[in-house]
């Protein structure tokens, strides 16, 4: 059985999954400077596309000996996703202005930061 470092982290990159399934439902590449201005469908295939390597690289790192950089850099990575998001709430773009979303975003940076702490006192 994985300790409870690794499942709460892994809890936190599974709300990270939920969340980027509703930013492809609610647009977020409207709220990327490099994405913002092109055609939706265009936008859309990029913003999806962009994910595979991405999942890739930090499922590769997850089972390497780099897996304590992961969670760190993850961790530090979800805290600012979670202020950046706070940042960008008044942007008319941004789609993520109910509950359902917000619970996803703002619970990883809370998570993180727990999950952050009890690494560090570990």
């Amino acid at each position: 059985m994985p300790d409870f470092l690794l499942v709460l982290f892994l809890f936190n990159l599974s709300l990270f999954l939920l969340h980027e399934m509703d930013a492809i439902r609610h647009s977020e590449w409207r709220l990327f400077i490099f994405l913002k201005d092109m055609e939706d469908s265009k936008a859309y295939k990029v913003f999806t596309f962009i994910h595979l390597p991405m999942y890739t690289i930090i499922l590769a790192l997850l089972f390497s000996d780099y897996q304590t950089v992961t969670f760190w850099v993850l961790d530090l990575f979800f805290i600012i996703h979670a202020i950046l998001h706070l940042f960008f709430e008044k942007n008319p773009r941004n789609g993520f202005k109910n509950t359902f979303s917000r619970a996803f975003i703002y619970s990883m940076g809370i998570i993180a930061a727990i999950h952050l702490l009890l690494m560090v006192m570990k």
